[in-house]
């Protein structure tokens, strides 16, 4: 049996004439005068299909979403009745043959794209959701967006290498997803955050120029753009400097812009410091598409008798603000701006609008001289209406306080715009909730300074930079430490003592001993890219079979049981404890 000789799209009115065989589903069915018309989807589109019920009886049982074979003559369609919405709107297909490869339960939701659709449900059905055109298209740009990735690197020389995904457990800043061995029982493997190691150890092989579209896995909380597992681009290059990489990743986002966006990128990208970001934006992945600055208020305020204010500059704090721009500022919503400042971390916020008559509306603008309000005014721009919040505490409350609210009141809602950004400089360390002392990146990565790393840890500079596009962080990179000595003293600022060191990293400090290269690398998300340049708000609908937010899978109920056979197999048995907890839940 033939299937097919064309895809939908294949056809327009140079086909005229032709008879063709085409395969899909019923994408609708409509019944006109004693003819049936029905609109053909495959993976290319829509085609509509012209039959007569009394010459082909079995176009009477088509319902939705049928897989069906039809064999006809191409033909236009009458005058007025040109669908210009479809690509194939000229032709329409005259059925001599209509076979139904697979008939259809009728549907759990409507598979198009006016429909809205709880998410659980979808997911409970994903490969009809996948079907919908929303959801094929974004499928689509994908492939197109990791083509356009390889055929660039290709044609910058790189070699892909596939590495194992079944490793020994390594600290790279999240939980690691543990597989037991079976045949050392007691034993684990973990499942790859990223290949960092192994495209290190590629670069001491010689390889000069590495990349792989590789799976990986982080045991971590769940937001709109993380997943359980997930796909990056991992790349990297010996002999580069930090330039180096930034131009080589910059060509591989504007082969991807232009690829799904159509839109030709200018580089180099903007490129901000850490510490500008911060001081600026309130974070380290800002959104460049809007203003709405951190503006530092510390000299206003050096002799203020606000006590809020003097307090928080007494205690080493600063006082920094932002113009939201004019606005409606009712008592409930700026009462809503103070409660949302406290869930960020703050423990109030100053709010002033600028009233029509130019005086200053604020529960605090009683407490503050008429030098500092007209110095409000004038540091931050403001204009009649426009509502101004301050913010005064630790320099890392402010900022995570003052960049929350502006992305709240700022940040658009499409992502038309493309605003491309690098973060360099990040601090090589940071601290912990209970005080210890972490990588900002991991703790791989190279120090500017080797003498201010062992001198001054907490304010050393790390060679590492991100790339953000749109407020989003696609990925990460960094020149790496290619000495085996400075890997030591990078293990020993961390606290990991030269035992601890030997047993879990010895087979990397000893491949450091053979003639590293100078290397550095990157990794970016490509579930994360592709969600940006699709418009989307959740990497889910790019990712074909994702996670909830609970990491479940809801159509094959995964995480599961196992049998007890497997569990001896592997040495394991569940604590009583989780059992119980289990069958409370009902699970």
């Amino acid at each position: 049996m033939t299937y097919r000789t064309d895809q939908a799209t294949d056809l327009d009115t140079t086909r005229v004439g032709d008879t063709t065989t085409v395969s899909g589903w019923v994408s609708r069915r409509r019944d006109h005068g004693g003819v049936a018309f029905v609109d053909l989807r495959d993976a290319t589109g829509l085609v509509q299909v012209v039959a007569d019920p009394e010459e082909i009886q079995i176009v009477d049982e088509l319902r939705m979403e049928y897989c069906i074979k039809v064999t006809g003559v191409v033909q236009e369609r009458p005058e007025g009745t040109v669908n210009h919405e479809m690509l194939t709107g000229e032709i329409e297909i005259h059925a001599n043959e209509v076979v139904i490869l697979s008939p259809s339960k009728p549907l759990p939701f409507m598979l198009d794209d006016r429909s809205e659709i709880e998410e659980r449900i979808r997911l409970r059905y994903r490969y009809l959701d996948l079907r919908r055109p929303h959801m094929a298209a974004n499928l689509q740009a994908r492939s197109r967006l990791t083509g356009a990735i390889r055929r660039t690197l290709d044609e910058l020389g790189f070699l892909e290498v596939e590495t194992p995904t079944l490793i020994r457990s390594t600290p790279e800043g999240a939980r690691d997803m543990l597989v037991p061995s079976r045949l050392r029982q007691g034993n684990f493997y973990a499942l790859p955050q990223s290949p960092q190691l192994f495209k290190q150890l590629l670069m001491i092989g010689g390889v000069e120029r590495y990349f792989q579209i590789a799976r990986c896995y982080r045991d971590e909380d769940f937001r709109s753009d993380r997943q359980l597992e997930f796909t990056q681009l991992d790349l990297e290059g010996s002999f580069w400097t930090q330039e180096d990489v930034l131009v080589t990743v910059e060509a591989v986002l504007k082969a991807a812009a232009r690829e799904i966006r159509d839109v030709d990128l200018t580089d180099p990208f903007p490129r901000l410091t850490w510490q500008e970001a911060m001081d600026r934006f309130g974070s380290d992945k800002p959104d460049i598409r809007f203003g709405m600055e951190i503006v530092v208020l510390d000299d206003l305020f050096e002799d203020t008798e606000f006590g809020v204010f003097s307090g928080a500059l007494d205690g080493g704090g600063t006082i920094r603000g932002i113009n939201v721009g004019s606005r409606e500022l009712s008592r409930a919503q700026a009462d809503g701006l103070v409660d949302r400042a406290k869930e960020l971390g703050a423990k109030g916020l100053v709010w002033i609008q600028v009233s029509e008559d130019g005086s200053l509306r604020s529960p605090v603008a009683k407490f503050l001289s008429d030098d500092e309000q007209s110095g409000l005014i004038s540091r931050l721009e403001a204009s009649l209406g426009d509502v101004l919040l301050i913010a005064a505490d630790r320099w890392k409350t402010v900022s995570q306080v003052l960049g929350g609210l502006r992305l709240d009141l700022g940040r658009p809602n499409t992502q038309d715009e493309l605003a491309f950004l690098w973060v360099t400089g990040f601090p090589m360390f940071e601290e912990e909730d209970d005080g210890t002392r972490t990588f900002s990146h991991h703790p791989f990565t190279s120090p500017v300074s080797i003498d201010e790393m062992v001198s001054d840890p907490d304010r050393a500079i790390s060679q590492a930079y991100d790339a953000v596009l749109n407020g989003v962080e696609l990925g990460s990179g960094s020149i790496r430490i290619h000495d085996p000595a400075v890997q030591r003293q990078v293990f020993e600022v961390l606290g990991i003592d030269e035992e601890t060191a030997e047993r879990r990293f010895g087979w990397f400090l000893e491949a450091l001993e053979y003639g590293t290269p100078p290397h550095g690398g990157f990794a970016f998300g490509i579930d994360r890219l592709a969600m940006v340049l699709q418009g989307e708000d959740s990497i889910r609908d790019v990712i074909p079979f994702p996670k909830t937010q609970t990491g479940v899978d809801p159509m094959t109920e995964a995480p599961a049981e196992v049998d007890e056979t497997q569990l001896k197999e592997l040495g394991i048995q569940i604590r009583a404890e989780v059992i119980a907890a289990r069958e409370e839940a009902g699970e």
